[in-house]
């Protein structure tokens, strides 16, 4: 299996720059995952599509603002620092800017000394482990000098950080948004669990390596990188609860297939558990929970348009996303949706 099986054309004015000001707005392909046959609606009749019984699974992790913009103590000279994770209250593995310039000891000023940082050790993959120094509190000092970290195809500056998260985002950790879960309103979600669906929520930390290019020829070659994910014991319970009824486990997002998928045994039963997961789902994949996903429209030879062509098909996903061309659906994070059926009846 080649990475060049998952390409496709791509107008680039069909990637979405900005958000919607309604969220559930959004056009909705509906693909059936056996036939391949494809439905054209807007994103908030996917209720339509949802039945009593349903368990819905959203990752409900909160991005930080992990760009931090700065200068060299000692130059002057503009540096860029992004987080990545969190090691302890003060330390953090980071990605930096030009990596040249911060090699072990430099030192970093952000915001007129209102943060600082000292560049402690080189990783193996370039990455850097910085320590930081600042009074108060740590999120407030994030949140005021920050900026959200936008993917690299977005060129436009966000006007509201809010858009960048779900409306349910709740623990801070991730480098990016679990981006299936813009398109919900708590309007909508009252609205889905007043007609008996039960809404599980995990979290995955989304880290930078969902930007990641693959780079290698043979799929089966690439290294996926490592995320930490949580399943609570009220999340394990509602998503069990749905499979032993007959009834449907529908994950919003990728994230949140690769949470379950990660946490479920060869049975597809989930305990509550928490731990890093690097699993790479593509084509040949048996899911073990999953039956349906909402979902973006994924980059050419992504990982991710993988995933989604090992649940409907290659041939059916390709084939969807050239009609989503042709009908100008919009592309990428804050982009138009899509969601992945075994009833598109409606």
């Amino acid at each position: 299996m080649k990475t060049s099986d998952f390409f496709y054309e791509l107008p680039e004015e069909l990637i979405a720059q900005d958000p919607l000001e309604d969220r559930s707005s959004s056009r909705l392909m509906v693909l059936d995952k056996d036939s391949g046959r494809v439905t054209h609606r807007v994103f908030k009749d996917i209720t339509e599509y949802l039945k009593p019984g349903d368990c819905l699974v959203l990752n409900n992790t909160k991005v930080i603002p992990a760009r931090l913009l700065g200068v060299k103590e000692d130059t002057g000279a503009a540096v860029e620092v992004f987080l990545l994770k969190r090691l302890d209250a003060n330390t953090w593995e980071t990605l930096v800017k030009p990596g040249k310039k911060l090699r072990p000891g430099a030192r970093v000023v952000f915001g007129e000394g209102l943060l600082r940082c000292e560049i402690k050790d080189v990783l193996e993959d370039g990455n850097r482990l910085v320590a930081f120094e600042f009074e108060g509190i740590w999120e407030e000092v994030l949140d005021k000098l920050g900026e959200m970290p936008l993917p690299p195809y977005i060129t436009h500056k966000l006007k509201d950080k809010n858009r960048y998260q779900t409306v349910y985002a709740k623990y801070e950790g991730s480098a990016a948004a679990p981006t299936a879960g813009l398109h919900f309103t708590n309007d909508l979600l009252d609205k889905i669990q007043n007609m008996g669906i039960d809404i599980a929520y995990v979290t995955l930390h989304v880290g930078l390596g969902t930007f990641r290019p693959v780079k290698v020829d043979d799929v089966t070659k690439h290294h996926m990188h490592s995320e930490y994910y949580i399943v609570s014991k009220d999340a394990a319970d509602k998503i069990n609860r749905a499979k032993e009824n007959g009834n449907r486990v529908i994950c919003v997002g990728t994230t949140s297939c690769r949470t379950i998928e990660s946490a479920a045994d060869e049975n597809g039963h989930i305990e509550p558990t928490e731990g890093d997961t690097s699993i790479f789902i593509y084509p040949g994949y048996k899911f073990k929970v999953l039956d349906c996903l909402i979902t973006n429209f994924h980059l050419p030879e992504s990982t991710l348009i993988m995933l989604v062509s090992a649940l409907a098909g290659k041939e059916n996903v390709l084939n969807a996303y050239k009609t989503a061309v042709e009908e100008k659906y919009r592309f990428f994070s804050f982009g138009d949706a899509m969601f992945i059926t075994d009833d598109d009846l409606k």
